[in-house]
């Protein structure tokens, strides 16, 4: 997996400089531009495509800072594809009443019980993001032994918030067939 921080020399960090991100992007953009080597041989053009590719996937990951905290998570080989993660007992059976509302919702119709129960889960998705924030903070300055339990903590949280956007979408549905 190519590292994307290195490859913009920037620090791994959960909290960049957007700016920075995006004064990388523009100067790899311009540096491998395509059009600027339509001259070049074949084997030229196909490396700057794929230096151009890899700038492009590196700023899509660094600039969005949900698809950077999985990115970290994984290269830091805390978050494994296809990994069945089993989340918190108590955070299982707060979505399980979650749930039972949505399916409640949809033999009797309430906007205004749709928009609690929006409102209730906005409220645990603001928490997970808040001790996000907090886990991720000074991640840079922790020791090694601090960095591996905040990225546990952080997967958990990364699977929660992954489990509220079903929900979410699943709230979206509903509210359309209101």
């Amino acid at each position: 997996m190519t590292d994307y921080f290195d490859f913009y020399g920037l620090p791994l960090s959960f909290n960049l400089d957007a700016a920075a991100v995006k004064q990388q992007f523009y100067k790899f953009s311009k540096q491998y531009h395509p059009d600027f080597f339509i001259n070049e041989s074949e084997e030229r053009q196909a490396e700057v495509l794929e230096m151009s590719t890899l700038n492009n996937k590196a700023y899509q990951v660094l600039s969005d800072p949900q698809r950077r905290l999985q990115y970290i998570l994984e290269i830091k080989g805390i978050l494994k594809e296809g990994e069945n993660y089993v989340l918190p007992q108590g955070f299982l059976m707060e979505m399980m009443d979650v749930n039972e509302s949505l399916m409640d919702l949809q033999f009797d119709p309430d906007p205004d019980r749709l928009d609690a129960l929006k409102d209730s889960v906005s409220s645990i998705e603001q928490e997970i993001n808040d001790e996000i924030v907090v886990l991720t903070a000074n991640f840079e300055l922790q020791d090694v032994v601090q960095q591996t339990e905040s990225l546990v903590a952080i997967k958990d949280l990364f699977y929660r918030l992954k489990y509220l956007r079903r929900i979410q979408e699943s709230i979206i549905k509903a509210a359309a067939s209101l």
